[in-house]
């Protein structure tokens, strides 16, 4: 694809109604912040002002607009990627403005939006190039509820890594790049130019957020931004035979192994605490309490949240672009995967041990 082959009205139009109506919310705050401030008060709060967490109304309605100018083919995709995501974004919008849906609910409500594509699309996970599972997957109904429950997982790991200012949209823009590389590098255009929209749209928000923390995600926000790249996840390897799913694993490693080494953590120190259960001792908490609060003491507050969002970035980038260049080779992209799970637990292990040096 060629640089004039680059959706470019509606990148823009899509990142501009995106940062245009996080500032439109930003300065009529004071008429709704009784609803929609993040307050401070709360065991993952790091930030020392309300602020308003809705921000993402302005990423699906930014995302919209991209959907509503982009070319043929392309707008299908981003069609079914915008309304199937309406179950996970009212659901966590409405955790945002009540502060009262549970995240059982919010998990299910995910799923739901993966079972909305699959109706809309008839797309779903029929193999992972594991003997045994792929067997299980060329049956239809194992297949959909497998693929709603991967959606809804990989969706629910974005909202667990929000929390600092750029971290979850960083991340989600990484992936992006990364899932637009793949697209690229396996010929196929139309969801190559669905990233670059996406990438925008998700742009737009960044630069409002980071590094001033003036308006949130929320759950709303994280969840179908979330679901949206969960759904490329599952999109790209079912259109294109010669990548492996693993690919798709490996671009989202960093969100996934903090989930699943966040729910091991739990299960292991504390038997009795559900894996949904909120705490301060995730990576991304460990570096702001553990070496941002120490190190970057004279910054002002705002600073230090925002500083914990590079390293996690980079973190986040390493296997990202490791696998668009071994997109089809199963057992390298697996045995990249491991490293980096290594990589992570090497990085947990020194913060844990520089708290107590």
């Amino acid at each position: 694809m060629r640089i004039f082959d680059i959706p470019h009205l509606p990148l823009t139009a899509g990142a501009a109604t995106t940062l245009g109506v996080c500032l439109l919310i930003i300065l009529t705050s004071r008429w709704h912040a009784h609803l929609s401030n993040d307050h401070t008060n709360g065991i993952q709060k790091f930030h020392t002002e309300p602020t308003p967490r809705i921000g993402g109304l302005a990423v699906l309605l930014g995302a919209l607009v991209g959907w509503w100018f982009a070319p043929p083919l392309v707008d299908s995709v981003l069609g079914v990627m915008w309304l199937a995501g309406i179950p996970a974004f009212v659901f966590g919008f409405t955790e945002d403005l009540t502060k009262s849906v549970g995240v059982r609910e919010r998990l299910f409500a995910t799923m739901a939006s993966g079972l909305v594509a699959w109706w809309l699309t008839g797309v779903s996970l029929t193999r992972l190039d594991v003997w045994g599972l792929d067997t299980l997957l060329a049956w239809t109904p194992f297949s959909v509820v497998f693929t709603a429950f991967a959606v809804g997982g990989i969706a629910n790991s974005f909202n667990i890594i929000d929390g600092f200012n750029g971290l979850a949209s960083g991340v989600i823009l990484i992936c992006l790049s990364a899932f637009g590389l793949i697209a690229l590098f396996a010929g196929d255009p139309v969801m190559a130019k669905v990233c670059f929209v996406m990438g925008g749209v998700t742009a737009g928000f960044l630069v409002i957020n980071f590094p001033w923390g003036k308006i949130f995600l929320g759950d709303g926000g994280a969840y179908l931004l979330g679901f949206w790249l969960a759904w490329i996840a599952v999109l790209l390897p079912m259109r294109n035979p010669a990548l492996s799913p693993w690919s798709s694993l490996l671009v989202c490693a960093y969100p996934i192994v903090e989930v699943l080494f966040s729910v091991w953590r739990r299960r292991t120190r504390k038997r009795s605490m559900s894996p949904g259960h909120p705490d301060r001792l995730h990576l991304h908490s460990l570096i702001k309490s553990r070496v941002a609060k120490k190190k970057l003491a004279h910054w002002p507050a705002y600073m230090r949240n925002s500083a914990v969002s590079p390293p996690a970035w980079l973190l986040s980038l390493i296997p990202a672009m490791v696998a668009p260049w071994i997109r089809e080779n199963t057992m390298l992209l697996i045995s990249a995967l491991a490293v980096f799970v290594l990589l992570y637990v090497a990085c947990y292990r020194h913060l844990v041990a520089f708290a107590r040096q």
